[in-house]
């Protein structure tokens, strides 16, 4: 399938809303990416939740534009024909002009488009008026938020997501990411945008959906409630480690040619 595979442009995504369904995984390594790849996933973010799943870091804020810069090149090598968005890491888009600089960084390191948190407007359009696609993300923010408590319960709070979900939209984002929201909530941002939703924890009326693949290997020890294991890689590891070391220690590896 890798021979097959054709890079999807945005108007591309958004016209598959209420067509086919979206799936997309983060990547951060070159083998990785390149089995995404293969799988012919369409989508590949690479997120600054590699820092926590990836860097050891207990926050996403401790990620760099340069962490982000890496791992897309690694991801870009990996998956050369998959559309890749590169994110923005925590006050590398603290304005218009500062956005617009780190957002060309990723696009120069590989990224197709790019992807921010929160309702800033502002940002949003100044990236897309300069030509740079972008995908917008509320509901849960990690990179501002004091825990990672679902989003959006209270009427109040619903309202305020909807709003920023309509104001990203009309910014100019050609997809959203919706997280760790009511799935009634989900299905009503959905119905309403004509971009794309894709969600993490939001329901499966979004447009698409999207895992960090860590979770999804079972790669870790902890995983979000609305995340799922399609295996457990972590101990695939330790099992393999642990054959190893009794080779090691008992002479069975490496065997010579001669023996």
């Amino acid at each position: 399938m890798r021979g097959n595979h054709v890079k999807i442009n945005p108007q591309a995504f958004v016209d598959m809303k209420g067509n086919q369904r979206i799936p997309m995984l983060t990547a951060y390594t070159f083998p990785v990416a390149a089995s995404i790849e293969s799988a012919g996933i369409p989508i590949i973010l690479v997120g600054d939740t590699v820092g926590m799943v990836e860097m050891g870091f207990s926050t996403t804020r401790d990620v760099t534009i340069e962490h982000i810069e890496y791992h897309l090149g690694a991801v870009r090598r990996g998956a050369p024909n998959t559309h890749i968005i590169g994110d923005l890491p925590y006050l590398t888009d603290r304005s218009p002009e500062i956005a617009l600089i780190n957002a060309k960084r990723l696009i120069q390191a590989g990224a197709d488009s790019i992807k921010l948190e929160g309702a800033k407007i502002d940002v949003i359009a100044h990236l897309v008026q300069d030509g740079i696609d972008v995908v917008g993300h509320t509901g849960l923010t990690p990179q501002t938020s004091k825990n990672f408590k679902k989003v959006g319960q209270s009427e109040q709070e619903a309202q305020t997501v909807l709003s920023e979900a309509r104001a990203i939209e009309k910014a100019g984002a050609f997809m959203l990411v919706l997280e760790h929201i009511p799935d009634s909530l989900g299905q009503s941002i959905t119905n309403e945008l004509i971009i794309p939703t894709i969600g993490i924890g939001a329901g499966s009326d979004c447009d698409g959906q999207v895992l960090v693949t860590n979770d999804a290997l079972g790669l870790g020890s902890r995983w979000p409630p609305f995340s799922k294991q399609y295996m457990h890689a972590s101990q695939a590891i330790t099992t393999s480690a642990q054959k190893f070391a009794c080779e090691v220690t008992s002479g069975i590896f490496p065997k010579s040619a001669d023996d």
